[in-house]
């Protein structure tokens, strides 16, 4: 089937492929490890570490851009994405685990984030400039829409095969086995489904013959406003970096220490079902706006949006609600019925809504930060500076929340939250960047 033309043929599982590695190595890694038993210091620490690919990736990101086309290179990358994931899986049982799956998702975190490089730069050269910013809200919404099956899907099958077996040990490791089948069929459907002729690169190479590693990185540090668009990027996602890697062990504790004393499958089911729905909605219309009315317009509402749900974790914290009600669920090969905490549904929703919607127009400011020769590196720095704002305040997230409890670190969050909004009142970019032309 030719889908050069037809872009809701592979920009949907393209960037599926790019969020499921990032869910699982960077968040279901968190869930997998507390429930193997692994303290929340270590957790914090160590799964912020794999971080850091995505930090230093624009270190390789010129010679993506310059060798090979990226088409095969996000094969070749995805491939070895799914043999990391079954050796993972393989690899729990064994005594020392957790210092041998660190290094296998280590190298599966190197490749994923390769991965995002040639994804990023395949979307940016091979979609017309004038659908991209409509098309951002579907791939931004499937990019989330695979990091809630990580977090959703996989961890609530995970938690059914914990309840099955009685074995966390067993439990994952069949887990991460079936999560690198997935990943091969992804593989092979990109394989068949992606426009083979990358016409645009080709031609992007013919009028900028003198790019090399230097003029790439040079050129990014050039452009308007750098240092203050560098400091929005870095800090914009201060309180998010924080939360996403406590939220699951406040979920899960018990409590008695101020968590909400979930189990494995309710977590699944909150953010593998209401959480998946609420992500959609919010995506789709974010991307919407932006192509309607562009980014200026919506840029701070968006980001409001992406913040304040911050306040129901805060009161999930303070007050611990006891609110239950039974979500039955029939998946044709196993059967859930879960009690699940009301109050936390909400704040589920309302978080995962306003994620979706708001994350689309933080992708689009770092669409037009790569504007110009050399688009695919010069996404891969801005991105790689935005996970080393996500890495850094991960790797305390551990102590800081041990040290405050759950209530408080809930209001630091929070607060973190704002250098970025203030930061954000002062960028500078063309009034109706993103809006769809006629």
């Amino acid at each position: 089937m030719k889908t050069d033309n037809k872009p809701w043929f592979w920009i949907p599982l393209l960037n599926f492929a790019s969020g499921l590695p990032y869910a699982v190595i960077i968040s279901v890694s968190v869930i997998m490890y507390k429930n193997l038993g692994i303290s929340n210091e270590d957790i914090g620490v160590y799964t912020s570490l794999l971080y850091l690919p995505w930090v230093i990736k624009p270190l390789w990101s010129p010679f993506i851009e310059l060798h090979g086309t990226k088409r095969k290179w996000f094969l070749s990358m995805q491939l070895l994405i799914s043999i990391a994931f079954l050796l993972v899986g393989f690899t729990i049982p064994a005594s020392g685990f957790f210092i041998m799956t660190l290094a296998i998702f280590w190298v599966a975190a190197f490749a994923s984030a390769s991965n995002d490089i040639a994804s990023d730069g395949f979307y940016l050269l091979v979609l017309p400039k004038e659908q991209q910013s409509f098309f951002l809200g579907i791939r931004s919404t499937f990019y989330r829409l695979s990091l809630l099956a990580g977090n959703g899907l996989i961890v609530l099958f995970a938690g059914y095969l914990e309840h099955k077996y009685g074995d966390n040990t067993k439990a994952w490791s069949y887990t991460m086995i079936a999560v690198g089948l997935l990943m091969t069929f992804i593989t092979i459907y990109n394989f068949f489904f992606t426009p083979k002729n990358e016409i645009n690169a080709d031609v992007n190479h013919k009028i900028v013959p003198h790019q090399n590693f230097a003029t790439i990185f040079v050129s990014f540090f050039k452009k308007k406003q750098i240092g203050l668009v560098l400091a929005f990027i870095l800090v914009f996602r201060l309180g998010e970096s924080q939360l996403l890697k406590m939220l699951s062990p406040f979920l899960l504790d018990k409590k008695e220490i101020g968590g909400m004393g979930l189990d494995t499958e309710a977590v699944g089911i909150i953010y593998g079902t209401l959480g998946i729905f609420a992500l959609t909605v919010g995506g789709i219309l974010g991307g919407i706006a932006i192509s309607k009315q562009g980014l200026t317009k919506w840029m701070f509402p968006m980001f409001l949006a992406m913040h304040l749900p911050i306040l129901g974790f805060i009161g999930l914290a303070h007050f611990q609600p006891e609110e239950i009600f039974h979500l039955h669920i029939n998946l044709y090969f196993f059967e859930i019925n879960s009690p699940l905490n009301l109050y936390t549904c909400i704040t589920v929703i309302l978080e995962q809504f306003g994620y979706g919607f708001g994350f689309t127009g933080f992708m689009m400011f770092l669409i037009h930060v790569a504007e110009g020769e050399s688009k695919t590196a010069h996404y891969a720095l801005a991105t790689g500076f935005m996970a080393l704002g996500m890495m850094l305040p991960g790797m305390l997230s551990g102590y800081i929340q041990q040290f405050l409890g759950y209530q408080n670190f809930f209001i630091w969050v929070l607060l973190a939250t704002i250098p970025g909004l203030i930061l954000s009142r002062f960028l500078e970019f063309p009034k109706d960047f993103g809006k769809k032309t006629a």
